[in-house]
């Protein structure tokens, strides 16, 4: 018997060998098809490829994709558990012909792998072809030497398959395995045909045509082949089972389940147990994948995955969370084969956990609820819709949920009734928010998220997507459609786009379309949980309902990475070096620089922030996993998580750590560890380096540090070493002797201002060889009045100081024009001061030159003046004053 890794691998060797490039899955979050909830077929990321948009370096492909069936149209949750063949999670096996290999070579290969490598009966398979394709039917008889009986042709929809209402289509050839007589049922095509008798385990898809919109169907240029076998049917068939939950892989989650709960695998709760290792597969790879729980679109889907294996985990009797603990058994069975199980895996098992703590708080009370409310209910009236309602609101049961509960009671539900309740309380709180006083604008956001829902946000895991116009507005109104040139701003279902919070600004990039569109994203901003693309159409018309590429500008996006993630590693280094009290009071990530303001008290001296900056750079260098995990706030910030600034969380938190081990923190905790939704580097040396550009204070008691990281950080080093370089040039040295020279030179110059200072203090007192000029006399005061120029204002004291000593007794003035403005300085010889005051003589003379007030001491004061022209009136002015003040006439002072 082979085990389902060796079938899978045997799957993927066999057509790698006949030419076929080995591609992994693709997410199941799908990015290249926004009218996808999750990957469900293996020809999903391929889409592009076979419509002829993209190209890629082979023909010929093989995978084992992992799809998910559990909402919108593909929806199999509610009867997961109780049959054989239905999973939310499944793998597709599948190869692929893009305009290589047609029908022959499809068939060729499927029959051989079937019956000479899987070593299958011939006699134990049968195929179904559509009902008018001759040419697969004769494919099938000559290769595989099928009987006419053993090709049935089917006229239904269920043998052709179309992409879409327009676009590639074609016939399909689906295999079929005989379980045999004793199981109950009858061929494809049969009245009997939905018995389990008779199982497709593979179907080929034959993408043959192009279909038009009026109808009209012609022959593609490249017809190519699109395959799919899903691995647990293929392995039940190979390992002799009939149920797809007795294969080997699924046996090991359920007896794994048997173990931590103690209930025996296949009694009473059999079910039970295929609910929990179903579901545990398909919520560990969503989260792998970068889906989180919420309570909107995929998250809520998720969510209900994860709920309704809970639930059954309670039914089993568990008293504590358990689904977690089967984590590493998943890990052991598929982890070789998906390796984003094995990276993600603390965080699968983090999150399980969380979710399952917090449903259980409300799950007894839930379970109480409803039974008190069946209990008064006849034998078979549904259940109220309010009850369920309230389940949903209060208690979190989502709705298929308590359907779940209501089927083994066989009771319906009253699903109008919980539409109405839903309705209602959306009014009411529409009506709640109308009165919150919020601006108008935003109202229109308001409704569109009653509309739309939550845009879906793919930018952690990749900065390229599809997804679908789904609102677009231009001059603050609703419109449908929109030109070259219009500025826009437009809600798509999801994007990569970042939308700017948490103090991380939004992304910048393109919206493209392959004929010809394109937006130029300026901004992207958050409002009610949409990402508002903010642009201009640069090309092109856009229509709702449109599908477009999201580019996002790769360069801006990694360096605003670099500071967010620098920012976080800033905030603990200034925690641990200047102490606990620092706290987040404000942040800036840009695409230049990052900004960060915090509680502290007093300036951080050089030496602590070379100390701080150190700190960082070590933390970048260990080049440490930045870890992401989901938990509530109060429990991350009591792990010793650091909440932002001003920021409002939900029910659940990203939870960034990074920067490797921290001793001073304890076993398992990393350095820094905070709530942000943002984005962020994969490892810390994907920062680069942290450069702190400047410290300063904001407020009393706020300090603000400026920095720059990765390239950002980059820039700045070498403007800062170009501009050292032209400095040394200009000195005509070597950059590493421009500290020396700087010294001397700085030096050179005091010792010359000093001898200028000297100078020009001998030339106005008359002291530098020549006759001093005769002061002019003012009734019986002597008065020394100068005009100076380009004498420096801290000069001027000196110099009438020096001139007093020869005075004697009297009055000096002395103005200097420096670029148009002048500086004024009167000194009264102290004989004088109680007649005249130096306060008051300069105050005149300052205003005269157009200035205002002055002061100093009655011996000697300074002031000055915008006009430096006004000198002379300034001396007229001043000498009005001391022939009053001398005669008398006016008091000094």
């Amino acid at each position: 018997m082979s085990t389902t890794k060796e079938i899978r691998s045997s799957f993927l060797d066999y057509f790698a060998k006949n030419g076929h490039e080995k591609v992994e899955s693709s997410p199941l979050v799908p990015r290249n098809d926004p009218t996808l909830l999750f990957t469900n077929a293996g020809m999903v990321q391929f889409k592009n490829v076979f419509t002829g948009q993209e190209k890629r370096p082979y023909n010929r492909a093989v995978t084992t994709q992992k799809c998910v069936r559990a909402g919108g149209k593909h929806n199999d949750l509610e009867n997961v558990g109780y049959t054989a063949r239905h999973h939310t999670f499944f793998e597709m096996l599948g190869n692929f012909s893009f305009g290589d290999y047609f029908k022959d070579r499809a068939i060729e290969l499927a029959w051989n792998l079937l019956t000479r490598e899987f070593g299958l009966p011939k006699d134990k398979l049968l195929v179904t072809v559509y009902h008018d394709d001759d040419e697969a039917a004769g494919h099938w008889k000559k290769i595989a030497g099928l009987p006419d009986e053993k090709i049935i042709r089917i006229a239904t929809s269920d043998n052709f398959w179309s992409m879409g209402d327009t676009g590639p289509c074609g016939p399909c050839s689906e295999i079929f395995f005989d379980h045999g007589e004793g199981i109950p049922g009858g061929p494809p095509g049969s009245a009997d045909e939905d018995g389990d008798r008779f199982i497709e385990i593979w179907n080929l898809v034959f993408m043959q045509f192009e279909q038009f919109a009026e109808g009209r169907r012609e022959n593609l240029p490249r017809p190519s082949i699109d395959t799919g076998m899903g691995l647990e049917r293929i392995t039940a068939v190979l390992q002799g089972k009939h149920d797809n939950y007795d294969i080997d892989l699924m046996r090991h989650i359920i007896e794994a389940s048997a173990e931590v709960s103690g209930v025996d695998p296949d009694g009473e709760f059999k079910v039970s147990h295929r609910v929990i290792a179903d579901h545990l597969r398909s919520s560990s790879f969503l989260v792998a994948d970068g889906v989180l729980p919420s309570n909107e679109g995929r998250g809520y889907v998720l969510r209900r995955i994860m709920r309704r294996a809970m639930r059954h985990a309670h039914m089993l009797g568990a008293k504590d969370p358990m689904v977690y603990k089967l984590v590493p058994t998943l890990v052991d069975e598929m982890g070789d084969a998906f390796p984003e199980l094995k990276r993600a895996q603390s965080l699968i098992t983090e999150t399980l956990k969380l979710e399952e703590s917090r449903f259980k708080e409300t799950l007894d009370r839930g379970l109480k609820l409803l039974g008190d409310a069946t209990g008064k209910l006849g034998g078979n009236d549904p259940l109220p819709g309010d009850v369920a309602f309230k389940l949903y609101d209060t208690y979190g049961f989502p709705l298929d949920l308590t359907k779940d509960i209501l089927r083994g009671q066989n009771r319906d539900l009253d699903e109008a009734g919980f539409d109405a309740a839903m309705k209602k309380q959306k009014e009411a709180a529409r009506a709640a928010w109308s009165g919150s006083g919020e601006a108008a604008t935003d109202a229109l956001w308001f409704d569109l998220h009653e509309k739309l829902g939550a845009t879906e946000f793919l930018g952690y895991q990749t900065e390229v997507a599809e997804g679908k116009v789904q609102a677009i507005i231009k001059d603050g109104e609703e419109v449908e459609k929109a030109a070259q040139g219009d500025e826009v701003k437009v809600v798509l279902n999801q994007t990569s786009f970042y939308g700017e919070s948490g103090g991380q600004e939004g992304d910048h990039g393109m919206l493209k379309i392959q004929d010809g569109f394109a937006m130029v994203v300026k901004d992207t901003q958050k409002k009610q949980d949409l990402y508002i693309h903010v642009g201009q159409i640069a090309k092109g018309e856009l229509t709702v309902g449109d599908v477009v590429e999201t580019h996002v500008d790769h360069r801006r996006r990694s360096r605003l990475r670099a500071h967010h993630s620098a920012t976080h590693l800033l905030h603990e280094a200034l925690r641990q070096t200047l102490g606990p009290h620092v706290t987040q009071k404000g942040s800036l990530v840009a695409e230049d620089r990052l900004r960060f303001d915090f509680s502290h008290q007093k300036p951080v001296t050089e030496a602590e922030l070379a100390e701080i900056e150190r700190a960082v750079n070590d933390r970048i260098r260990l080049n440490a996993d930045v870890e992401v995990q989901l938990s509530t706030p109060e429990e991350a910030i009591k792990a010793g998580a650091m909440a932002l600034f001003g920021e409002k969380y939900g029910d659940e938190v990203r939870v960034v750590s990074m920067g490797g081990p921290d001793a001073h923190k304890g076993a398992g905790r990393n350095y820094s560890t905070e709530l942000c939704g943002g984005t962020h580097v994969g490892r810390t040396g994907d920062i680069g380096f942290l450069k702190i550009v400047s410290e300063g204070g904001l407020a009393a008691g706020v300090r603000r540090i400026e920095a720059v990281a990765g390239e950002a950080a980059l820039d700045y080093v070498n403007a800062r070493e170009k501009l050292l370089s032209e400095a040394a040039a200009t000195l005509k040295i070597a950059p590493q002797e421009l500290g020396n020279r700087l010294h001397g030179l700085l030096e050179e110059r005091k010792k010359l201002e000093r001898e200028l200072a000297d100078t020009r203090k001998k030339l106005v007192s008359g002291g530098g060889g020549g006759a001093a000029e005769a002061p002019e006399q003012v009734g019986d005061v002597a008065l020394m009045a100068r005009l100076l120029s380009d004498v420096p204002p801290k000069d001027l004291k000196p110099m009438a100081d020096e001139i007093k000593k020869q005075l004697k007794s009297g009055v000096i003035v002395l103005i200097s024009s420096n670029e148009g403005k002048a500086s004024i300085v009167v000194s009264v010889t102290e004989d004088l001061t109680g007649r005249i005051s130096a306060v008051d003589l300069v105050r005149a003379g300052s205003e005269a030159l157009g200035g205002k007030g002055g002061g100093g001491r009655p011996d000697m004061a300074q002031a000055g003046g915008p006009d430096a022209s006004k000198g002379e009136d300034a001396v007229t002015a001043i000498k009005g004053l001391i022939a009053k003040q001398a005669s008398g006439e006016v008091a000094a002072g």
